[in-house]
């Protein structure tokens, strides 16, 4: 399935567009293996999940599908790499949220074996280049996608990417809201949302939320283990009425360019 984010400016008049890995044929597929361009598969993860009352269930999955696809329009014309998106995983391990309408999970190690099974196939394949990218940021998913990507590198030799953005280097260069630990369908979810899909957000009931300043990660150090015993008891914390498409887009700019950074590290191993 294709995306449905505004592609970028490429030629005049002429917009850029990623490159949908499902989109192509088998021959199209057998014949990245004799590129000269290195062909770099991204996997944008997801989760199914409450976020607030104005926002999108699928807004993890989007927000990781987004900065997949401007990564790979932005390295469009890289004469060394060729960046093909995989089609998202929608699926993660959502425990905080499971009191609510709308929250479909699946457990560590239903997640484990998907990732361990779909980038065995393609490095089988001769496809070795993967890239993970996750914006579902409940420990457990964060801890899984990791040991996925262990077990990857035991089983098969092979270095997966994964732009873990809750490691410090890389929150450190993301928005305010996003480094407190309070932006669960907050400004920072909300805004990328906006940026993205405008019309899956429900504007009038975002602009009347109050903000809900949570600290996510020294709720879940004391033993909280659901939204609604951590102070979230409408799936929200921080301040989606002060999003804006603009942070969005601007945020969107920040991931996509660390994505970028990820790709080609991982090439140059």
């Amino acid at each position: 399935m294709t995306g449905t984010g505004s592609p970028r400016s490429g030629a005049p008049g002429t917009p850029t567009r990623p490159t949908y890995f499902a989109d192509l044929t088998s021959p199209e597929i057998a014949a990245l293996r004799q590129s000269s361009r290195t062909p770099v598969l991204l996997l944008p993860l997801g989760a199914v999940e409450p976020h607030g009352p104005h926002a999108p269930l699928t807004t993890d999955q989007l927000i990781s599908t987004g900065m997949c696809e401007r990564a790979a329009v932005d390295l469009a014309d890289d004469p060394k790499v060729r960046v093909l998106l995989l089609p998202p995983l929608p699926y993660g391990v959502t425990r905080y949220a499971a009191g609510f309408a709308g929250a479909v999970g699946v457990s560590e190690d239903t997640l484990h074996a998907v990732l361990v099974d779909v980038c065995g196939s393609l490095i089988d394949q001769g496809l070795r280049w993967l890239v993970l990218v996750n914006n579902h940021f409940e420990p457990e998913q964060v801890a899984t996608v990791r040991r996925a990507v262990a077990t990857i590198q035991q089983e098969h030799g092979v270095t997966v990417g994964h732009l873990d953005l809750v490691r410090r280097r890389n929150a450190e260069r993301l928005t305010e809201e996003f480094r407190a630990g309070s932006c669960h369908a907050g400004r920072y979810e909300t805004s990328l949302v906006l940026a993205e899909r405008p019309g899956l957000v429900d504007v009038e009931r975002m602009r009347a939320l109050p903000a809900n300043p949570v600290d996510m990660p020294a709720a879940m150090a004391r033993g909280q283990r659901d939204f609604t015993a951590m102070g979230m008891p409408d799936a929200y914390c921080g301040a989606p009425a002060d999003a804006t498409a603009a942070e969005g887009a601007a945020t969107f700019d920040t991931l996509a360019g660390m994505l970028v950074e990820t790709i080609r590290a991982l090439v140059r191993e």
